[in-house]
């Protein structure tokens, strides 16, 4: 299954880049090799049986049920590669790539339809052997004629993520049919061949006669190991495990993708979701508020110890979580307004009276990793920061930034005044009650969510602006018209969360580069266009060593902190979920993911005491 695609769940996950960020790597292999892996030895040899947070021997069949994540709520499509559309979710389960990434290692992938991979001795091309038995689930031959349409028509006609991502992969080349060689250009390819070795692979033949671009119902043809089965619009949809996967033996996949039958359930939100678990009619969620996860599951089935509530460690980088503030907008574009949006959020008020004191705020892009930026720059770090700093704040080169902490109380007036000062600093005064600037425009902020679980979060916030005489409000839409608006970026703030990678690369252009802050259904949701940032994007992809990696990633951090592009929320370092009794998982959890779609597997004699009772 292509790694493109592999689930990453979480507030808002952005599905296709939250999943664009694990496949940066670098590649620096001397001959063929069984798998390719950044800065180090791989961890497994070529020939390992299995991963290691997989039970090999468990049983496959039964179903689990679950909900989607993100502003997905329904769908009216099942092409996964485009912007156009609502993509049902688990789409990626239809697909294979070359390779797949390992959920232990932090960047390394090994062979899936690819035995091998030989990268050049320049770095300027990599060569993949195919394995002679893959095939479609129709039966039909997977070739290498099937890997270069596919890179070539996910670039050209693909959603803007592939081609932000591929921009400097300049052909794939079919030698021979189990032969494909991609081929590079510029610099920047330490992590091109890791990129190219986790694409979806396409069949040529089926789309000689369907239109790539459009949306469909029809559900694609893939070589992956599940297939689509019944499907309601927007309701309901499910997948079937294919029987005859042809590489279902594989050692990437031993021990891997159980269960006979995957249903994601479509509700119109999370409050709804929450109440049909409890009533049975789907198996397994992962919570995302706090206040549910604090009260809500106070019910018999929990107290018995049918309905389970677990919290799994998530070693992952937290993320980028927080009100993604619209810098595309004029009002926007000063850095202390953005900075005084900040300094009124009073996140300690917020934890205390609606999360029940669970989080931790979140400072950084790369919150809960090593990449995070702490006090003032290294040498290392002034070292690429240095020729920049006339493009840069001075507060780049003083200690990092950090939220500021409230007194607790519903109303600091001490961080409301620094915030005022802020504003006026930046042009805009108090008159008659409301902050204008110098043309006498009124400044406005609107909150555009799509789902009622951020209202209480955002009422104490929006009291706040008012009290700073910002004109602030809420605004909820359904999720299609918020899957609009945010794609065409009609908003002034949103909530949005992404994933890091935990080795970034060349998929960072897609959150922060300025060529995807003009480029429509971007992750680049701030509008983020700075030459200086740009430049620490490319110093990230160049870097040769982890050290070298991390010394990049914190000078970026800094550049970020300091330019006040989002209001940072919260985190904590674990999966919170709630199942009912009726499933196993491995004695190991995969270190960089919670696993439960093709790890867990269903535990029989579970299922029937449970209908016993």
């Amino acid at each position: 299954m292509s790694p493109f695609f592999a689930a990453a769940r979480g507030i808002l996950v952005c599905g296709t880049f939250a999943l664009l960020a694990m496949l940066t790597a670098s590649a620096a292999m001397a001959e063929p090799s069984h798998g390719l892996s950044a800065f180090g030895e791989l961890k497994y040899a070529r020939d390992f049986p299995h991963f290691d947070y997989v039970n090999p021997g468990a049983p496959k069949g039964g179903r689990i049920s679950l909900v989607g994540s993100g502003a997905v709520i329904t769908f009216d499509t099942l092409n996964p590669h485009i912007l156009k559309g609502d993509k049902a979710q688990g789409l990626e389960l239809l697909f294979d790539s070359l390779m797949v990434r390992a959920a232990d290692e932090p960047d390394a992938v090994y062979g899936l339809v690819a035995e091998s991979a030989d990268v050049g001795a320049d770095k300027k091309s990599v060569t993949f052997k195919l394995r002679p038995e893959a095939r479609f689930a129709d039966g039909s031959p997977l070739t290498s004629a099937d890997v270069a349409y596919s890179f070539e028509t996910l670039k050209q006609k693909g959603h803007p993520a592939f081609r932000q991502i591929l921009a400097d992969v300049m052909a794939a080349e079919a030698i021979d049919p189990a032969t494909v060689r991609y081929v590079f250009r510029g610099e920047l390819v330490r992590d091109l061949p890791l990129v190219v070795a986790t694409l979806p692979i396409l069949s040529k033949t089926y789309y000689a006669t369907r239109n790539f671009e459009e949306t469909t119902l029809d559900a694609p043809l893939g070589s992956g190991p599940y297939r689509v089965g019944d499907f309601k619009q927007g309701t309901f949809i499910t997948y079937a495990r294919r029987a005859d996967y042809w590489a279902k033996d594989l050692p990437v996949n031993r021990g891997r993708f159980n269960f006979d039958e995957i249903r994601f359930e479509y509700f119109r939100d999370r409050t709804v979701a929450l109440e049909a678990l409890k009533g049975g009619q789907f198996d397994f969620r992962e919570e995302f508020t706090a206040r549910n996860w604090a009260t809500a599951y106070d019910i018999p089935a929990v107290t018995e110890k049918r309905l389970l509530r677990v919290t799994l460690p998530d070693e992952r980088p937290s993320g980028a979580q927080g009100f993604f503030i619209n810098t595309r907008k004029d009002k926007y574009k000063d850095p202390r307004v953005r900075k005084a949006l900040d300094f009124a959020f009073n996140y300690e008020w917020t934890n205390k009276n609606i999360f029940y004191g669970l989080y931790t705020r979140s400072a950084s892009l790369f919150e809960n990793s090593e990449m995070k930026a702490k006090g003032k720059p290294s040498a290392e770090e002034l070292a690429l920061l240095e020729p920049l700093r006339g493009k840069l704040s001075p507060a780049v080169f003083e200690d990092v930034y950090v939220p500021p902490v409230s007194d607790g109380s519903e109303t600091d007036r001490r961080l409301l005044s620094a915030a005022s000062r802020m504003l006026e600093e930046a042009g805009w005064t108090i008159k008659d009650g409301k902050r204008v600037n110098g043309k006498g425009e009124v400044l406005d902020a609107e909150f555009l969510i799509f789902e009622p679980s951020f209202e209480p979060v955002l009422g104490n916030y929006v009291k706040n602006l008012r009290a700073l005489g910002i004109d602030a409000n809420i605004r909820r839409v359904d999720p299609a018209q918020y899957e609009r608006r945010t794609k065409s970026f009609d908003f002034d703030i949103t909530v949005r969360r992404y994933v890091m990678s935990i080795t970034p690369g060349p998929e960072l252009r897609a959150y922060l580069g300025s060529e995807a802050a003009a480029t429509e259904g971007s992750a680049n949701i701030a509008g983020i266009a700075d030459p200086a940032i740009d430049k620490l994007i490319e110093a990230v992809t160049e870097a040769r060593s982890r050290k070298d990696l991390v010394t990049a990633v914190r000078a970026l951090d800094r550049v970020l902190r300091a330019s006040h592009y989002l209001v940072p929320h919260w985190f904590k370092a674990s999966h919170t979920v709630a199942y009912w009794d009726k499933f196993a998982r491995p004695a190991t959890k995969p270190k960089y993911s919670l696993g439960e779609l093709d790890t867990w597997w269903f535990d029989a004699e579970k299922a029937a005491k449970l209908r016993s009772n």
